[in-house]
């Protein structure tokens, strides 16, 4: 009896390793056989990159999709040292940044990915839906309007007890698409920006010069500062409005009218323009000016693309075999599934057809 229970206890224990040694086999196998890609760079869209990530690793779990802010000119530099598989930039590249990726051996890719919209906040306790004029726009932000019941924004807010206090222009301060987009426009609608400010993804602020500038790191960053600072305004990508609860101003637009940044407002600016968007192999030749300042009574005027780089791949040089295959079904995932309306978050609107289909074809020459 002894003997045979002994029997037993050993069946069990060389069973129990068996079965020890399986599940660490099995985890092994399952973890050789996550592939992680990491995306970097604007903020613009990031809370569409969070769902788009969210919904799509819930149906492919043996892909884990990391996904860092920073910027655009974060995720440029970071995508040509080679830090991650997947760019993302509001503007298009420049030439010269463009060159340099081709230096490296491999084709660039870049194709827009979603429509977003750049707004402007502001914390006026007690005040919402105010308007602000073309002219009174760039007057704040160019340092020239300095109290908030100036006339230039009184008059066109009747009813409305503007506070006599100065506005504190809060803007980013880091290199951003964002700014980009909005210095963008500040210089198409106004000379005088063009000349003596212009545009880019970092610009030199007149209100800092006069002490009514503050900086902040990313959207989040921005804000940020806007909520802990009264009597303050600043331009921030929509879904992070609509995620903090910020009012938003209503912008005078081409036409004239005065909209606020609605799904549909964005979608009448897209549908207002015949989009003209390069090979995705010169994708530095696209012009960010495309989608701004669109004609239309209800077109909201600041609107833009925001952008996928990756790589073609040429001989496997960036990406491994598992690396490009998962690479291509995301991103074929985010220009189908991912712009339907159920997977968009708020404040984004998906591509046009003709746009998206641009993108598939780039990602479909993707080497793996």
């Amino acid at each position: 009896m002894e003997k045979t229970a002994k029997m037993v206890i050993g069946v069990i224990a060389i069973v129990s390793i068996i079965g020890a040694a399986f599940v660490v086999m099995n985890t092994s196998k399952n973890s050789s056989n996550t592939v992680v890609l990491r995306t970097t760079g604007a903020t613009f869209p990031q809370y569409q990159i969070q769902k788009w990530i969210d919904i799509y690793q819930q149906s492919h779990p043996n892909v884990k999709i990391e996904y860092e802010g920073g910027g655009s000119g974060h995720g440029q530099e970071a995508f040509m040292q080679g830090l991650t598989q997947i760019g993302r930039s509001d503007p298009p590249v420049s030439e010269s940044v463009w060159n340099k990726l081709k230096a490296t051996g491999d084709q660039p890719l870049q194709f827009p990915e979603v429509v977003g919209a750049v707004v402007v906040s502001y914390n006026l306790p007690g005040i919402k839906d105010i308007k602000l004029s073309r002219d009174a726009l760039v007057g704040i932000f160019i340092g020239d309007i300095e109290y908030w019941d100036d006339p230039a924004i009184a008059d066109e807010n009747p009813g409305i007890e503007l506070p006599h206090q100065k506005i504190i222009v809060v803007h980013r301060s880091d290199s951003s698409g964002t700014t980009a987009i909005f210095t963008t426009y500040l210089s198409l609608i106004n000379e005088t920006w063009a000349k003596e400010v212009g545009a880019g993804k970092s610009v030199d602020w007149p209100t800092d010069d006069v002490g009514r500038g503050l900086g902040g790191k990313g959207n989040p960053g921005v804000v940020s500062t806007l909520k802990q600072t009264q009597y303050s305004i600043c331009y921030t990508e929509l879904s992070f409005a609509i995620e903090e609860k910020l009012p938003v101003a209503y912008l005078q637009n081409a036409d004239g009218k005065y909209v606020k940044p609605t799904d549909e407002a964005i979608q009448a600016a897209v549908a207002g323009v015949q989009s003209n968007i390069p090979s995705p192999e010169e994708g530095y030749k696209e012009d960010l000016k495309q989608l701004l300042n669109a004609p239309g009574e209800n077109s909201y005027p600041i609107v833009a693309f925001t952008h996928i780089i990756v790589w073609k791949n040429i001989g496997g040089k960036h990406y491994t075999h598992e690396q490009a295959v998962a690479i291509k079904d995301f991103l074929k995932w985010v220009l189908t599934e991912g712009q339907k309306a159920e997977n968009l978050s708020p404040g984004y609107v998906g591509l046009p057809q003709g746009v998206a289909q641009k993108g598939l074809d780039a990602v479909n020459s993707i080497n793996s």
